[in-house]
């Protein structure tokens, strides 16, 4: 008897106003992370660390309004500032493993915006938490490009 899972490959690509450096703060600084990524507001948060070097990591978990318990684990393998990001990370949903997946987020550069792509290699234990994962990063991808929008007087910092 075999594992059922699902393997499976996206690209997402969204144009984010301002500098690459600019950008590349939406990832690396915790609390502007949590302005963009932080998506489910009835979701009590029980852990938030966040690590951002190589070989740190990024740990959340959640408890969702029916007791579900979420857990995010990510491990930071690679950092390239303004450039390129890499990291694994598993999701766990009451302690059971529902996905594992090796993400890069590539910024590229052009006078006031940056393409950022982001990629993502996943197995999955069960194909619509694949579907589910691919629609939700492209809504928080979404809430970045607006939250940065609001906030492009601070990229001249950068």
């Amino acid at each position: 008897m075999g594992v059922s899972v699902d393997h499976r490959t996206f690209v997402i690509e969204r144009e984010l106003p301002g500098s690459p450096a600019h950008a590349f703060r939406f990832w690396s600084d915790h609390q502007l992370k949590r302005r963009w990524s932080a998506c489910h507001p009835d979701w009590q948060i029980i852990e938030d660390s966040f690590d951002f070097r190589v070989d740190g990591g990024e740990r959340l978990i959640w408890r969702m309004p029916d007791g579900t318990v979420l857990t995010m684990l990510a491990h930071f393998l690679e950092i390239a500032p303004r450039q390129r990001i890499v990291y694994a990370y598993a999701m766990r949903k009451d302690g059971e493993n529902i996905s594992s997946s090796l993400v890069t987020v590539e910024f590229a550069g052009a006078p006031g915006r940056t393409t950022m792509t982001f990629t993502e290699q996943a197995v999955f234990s069960d194909p619509k938490d694949g579907d589910i994962r691919e629609n939700g990063t492209g809504v928080g991808f979404d809430r970045l490009r607006e939250i940065m929008s609001a906030d492009t007087e601070s990229d001249a910092a950068s």
